[in-house]
């Protein structure tokens, strides 16, 4: 038998119920950490001129757009990344809120790259800003936030590492050897991917400025290159009992152009060292996208769906932190009505209606099924509780389906009675 005619594009997802909640248990946990932190959410439009990309983004990243003329004849983009359009928001209503800025969105972007673990087409994405502080206060706000986060996540110490540079010390260091000005983008592309070259291509693109891997390689080793920024960063995050999960290093750069000062990363520390997390200060970006009409400094950080999820299913305590979680936000109700007897269908409407009406999710057969087929039903739809409307109503009968227990009680008493069986344990009821 043949397959479905149309399936999702290459690198784009279908969200199913489960993957949904597990969406769900990853916007939850970002949005109340950011919350804790005295962040305030806002939202960027999905598609924006393409110039807003071109402007400041540059390298590799201006290569993978999703990009198109619209019917207005207008070059339009849907976003790779939300930096641009904060910008973009900032720079017109900064007049409007008192400052530093502590914002945060959660939206889905779009790559035209090549698909595999940990990477698609479209992602969703935590991005994370401080505007309006140019101190390493600010930087050590946003790094001390990404160690919470991922401490929510259910990681402890040993887990993750996040690693600190500065491209201010990279961009001295390239002046001080001779790298032109308008070549020191492309200098610091060479050292954003040291780790991930081969050595005799590294070798080959740094004699183009008549350095060597053992020139960039010693630049990187030595700890007297931290800046004044990094030793507050880490002074900063010692206090805050977060100076372990911190270290210096200068081979971190990020990918992105509009990258001024500190930058950072968070990785894996025990599988792939891949990247979990990352961002830095952008001082000069809402000026360049306002073209000097507004300018602010602005230092964030951004991590996505894919790579996060990836590392929580792969990590035991993490794992079994979202599975709890799944098991009592992903289920479609938490007590399915069982109508035992066809001629009290109108009492079950009316007994559903009142417990979602008093905040319980619940639900009924919409058709007349055997008992049985309704219990399973009920579990399979991840219910923590079957309540039963048969001949004997008002009297109920309540089944823990996890425990095959039986409780009874009475129609008028419904409400009180199942709300506080719902604080209980899946057990017998409590004394």
């Amino acid at each position: 038998m043949a397959g479905p005619i149309f399936q999702a594009l290459p690198g784009f997802r279908d969200f199913t119920p489960r993957e949904c909640a597990v969406r769900n248990y990853l916007f939850e946990t970002w949005r109340g950490v950011a919350r804790r932190f005295g962040f305030v959410e806002y939202e960027s439009p999905i598609l924006e001129d393409t110039g807003l990309y071109l402007k400041k983004s540059g390298g590799e990243l201006s290569t993978q757009l999703f990009r198109f003329e619209d019917q207005g004849g207008r070059d339009v983009t849907l976003r790779p990344e939300v930096t641009p359009s904060l910008a973009r928001i900032a720079a017109q209503h900064q007049r409007d809120f008192p400052k530093p800025l502590k914002w945060f969105e959660i939206g889905q972007c779009f790559r035209y790259e090549k698909p595999q673990k940990g990477r698609g087409r479209e992602f969703h994405q935590f991005n994370v800003d401080i505007l309006g502080e140019a101190g390493p206060s600010a930087d050590a706000e946003l790094i001390a936030l990404a160690i919470e986060t991922m401490l929510s996540f259910g990681f402890v110490a040993g887990d993750f590492v996040v690693r600190v540079s500065d491209r201010k010390a990279w961009t001295d260091y390239a002046a001080a050897n001779g790298v032109p000005e308008e070549r020191v983008t492309d200098f610091l592309s060479i050292i954003d991917k040291i780790e991930r070259d081969k050595p005799e291509a590294l070798a080959q693109k740094l004699a183009e400025f008549s350095l060597t891997p053992e020139d960039v390689r010693g630049f990187i080793a030595d700890p007297a290159n931290a800046s004044a920024a990094y030793l507050a960063i880490q002074e900063d995050l010692a206090a805050r009992g977060f100076g372990d999960f911190v270290e210096l290093d200068l081979s971190i750069v990020r990918g992105l152009a509009y990258y001024t000062g500190v930058v950072f990363e968070v990785f894996d520390s025990k599988k792939s060292m891949r990247a979990v997390a990352g961002g830095g200060r952008y001082d000069t970006l809402i000026a360049t996208i306002s073209d000097g009409a507004a300018d602010m400094p602005v230092t964030g950080f951004a991590m996505g769906d894919y790579v996060i999820r990836n590392l929580i299913e792969e990590t035991t305590h993490a794992a079994m932190q979202m599975e709890v979680w799944l098991q009592r936000n992903a289920a479609a109700c938490d007590i399915y009505v069982v109508v035992a007897d066809e001629t009290k269908r109108a009492e079950s409407l009316q007994l559903v209606t009142s417990l979602r009406r008093a905040g319980i999710s619940a639900d009924l057969p919409l058709a007349n099924a055997k008992v049985g087929k309704q219990f399973q039903h009920a579990e399979k739809c991840g219910a923590r509780f079957a309540l039963v409307v048969g001949a004997e109503y008002p009297e109920l009968k309540l089944k823990v389906l996890a425990s095959r227990t039986e409780e009874s009680g009475y129609a008028s008493t419904a409400i009180d009675w199942l709300t506080d069986r719902l604080l209980q344990p899946d057990g017998p009821l409590l004394a």
